[in-house]
């Protein structure tokens, strides 16, 4: 089952998306919203997989469905809480610093708490006052909705809680995160609203390419109309969903609605740091891993990050080709008040 959230208001209309992402139905009558289908979920499931299967029958009212109408599956959240489930990451930004990584991060999660009261819709751009010395980057991530979950969930039983999947583009101001870290009390200026996929899809309706907890597809990232990054989302991967999720429970029950990301999509090449798509590699999901690269072999960074009029295309294909969440495509532009 797909779903939705066409622009109305502050949280969207929620519809029911068809499989081929050609259609859809008002959704209405069974939630208004998709986080209060989220609330009820037990009784709300039935009634939108109803709708679902009319959709793909033609037995229900349908209109045609454009990416570019919809905000994010959820437009805010509760919460919004991303990880690195993707050490490799976290390896190259230590090694590009002379850093080793400590064994705990291998062990327990790194996990922020982001800003979810105004997410991007996923054509919307990415307005900002100033494109220089900010470092604007892109970051393509899955992510997971749960249901409500209870406080101590354990990694085993987590997986039960997960109600949907999305894509991500978590933007990230690299050039204020050093100042923000160095005050040792986290990110916030340097972490502006993230953006996520037109679509949000139930793990069932990924068959078998969901599984162990972790969607094992490539993420598909283009940069200025060229490809960019095509890093297989079950790949080196260092935590599944569950695990993030018992992570952030560990000590609070999450609420129904909460959003929990994957981190930057990572893989390595034989052992070491991935190379360009035209070097053979699958690239990268975010500027800074490439920069960081260049930093290791070069001694500096020469690839600039994000300026005024460029443009990122983030996206996932089944093993037929077919786009399964839709694409989130922006561009960065100059903020107005």
């Amino acid at each position: 089952m797909k779903l939705a959230s066409i622009k109305s208001g502050r949280d969207g209309k929620l519809v029911v998306v068809s499989t081929d992402l050609t259609r859809y139905t008002d959704a209405g009558r069974v939630a208004p919203t998709l986080q209060a289908a989220l609330d009820d979920w037990e009784n709300a499931r039935p009634g939108l997989e109803e709708l679902a299967a009319g959709l793909e029958s033609g037995s229900v009212p349908a209109e045609r469905f454009h990416e570019r109408d919809c905000s994010s599956p959820l437009p805010r959240a509760y919460q919004w809480a991303d990880g690195s489930a993707y050490i490799n990451h976290v390896e190259l930004v230590r090694k590009a610093r002379g850093a080793e990584v400590p064994e705990s991060f291998y062990e327990d999660p790194l996990m922020y708490q982001g800003g979810s009261d105004s997410f991007l819709g996923p054509r919307d751009d990415i307005v900002m006052p100033t494109d220089d010395g900010w470092g604007i980057d892109m970051e393509g991530e899955i992510a997971i909705i749960t249901g409500d979950v209870p406080m101590g969930v354990t990694a085993d039983e987590a997986g039960d809680y997960i109600r949907l999947i999305m894509l991500v583009n978590d933007v990230s101001l690299r050039g204020l995160i050093p100042g923000e870290l160095a005050k040792g009390f986290g990110f916030f200026q340097s972490k502006p609203s993230s953006a996520f996929s037109p679509v949000a899809v139930t793990p069932d309706a990924l068959g078998d390419a969901w599984r162990d907890g972790a969607l094992h597809l490539p993420l598909l990232v283009r940069y200025n109309g060229e490809p960019f990054g095509q890093a297989n989302a079950g790949v080196d991967l260092t935590f599944n969903f569950p695990q993030l999720i018992a992570h952030a429970a560990k000590s609070r029950p999450l609420c129904a609605g909460t959003i929990i990301g994957s981190g930057t999509v990572s893989n390595k090449l034989n052992g070491e740091p991935g190379k360009k798509i035209s070097e053979g590699g699958d690239g990268y999901s975010c500027i800074a891993e490439i920069r960081m690269i260049e930093t290791i072999h070069n001694g500096s960074a020469a690839t600039p990050f994000m300026k005024f009029g460029d443009t990122v295309e983030i996206k996932m294909k089944d093993n037929n080709g077919k786009s399964i969440f839709g694409s989130i495509e922006q561009k960065v532009s100059q903020y107005t008040r």
